[in-house]
């Protein structure tokens, strides 16, 4: 019966998945934002709005099983680079919709 318990998880690892799949599910409620940034920003920088999104949730999906915790700035990183990424091809780029 010991080396059951010893292999089963405790509650801090398992809060720790939980908060790094919070962290996915909003890099998946950012997903929107990125792909329909179109409606502004020229092609070229949508790819770019893309591909960045693509790499940071990959990123997230491969750190998920490593260092859980290391994903949970990964949606506000995505979050900043898209807001900042749209404000200034707007403010210096002369986007609009």
């Amino acid at each position: 019966m010991q080396q059951q318990a010893a292999e089963r998880p405790d509650a801090r690892t398992i809060a720790k998945y939980v908060v790094a799949g919070l962290a996915l599910a909003a890099m998946l409620a950012l997903a929107p934002f990125f792909f329909a940034s179109g409606l502004m920003a020229p092609g070229w920088a949508v790819a770019i709005f893309v591909a960045v999104w693509l790499v940071l949730f990959g990123l997230g999906c491969f750190w998920i099983r490593r260092k859980p915790l290391w994903v949970v700035p990964i949606p506000f990183v995505a979050g900043a680079f898209w807001l900042g990424g749209m404000n200034a091809g707007g403010a210096w780029l002369g986007w609009s919709p």
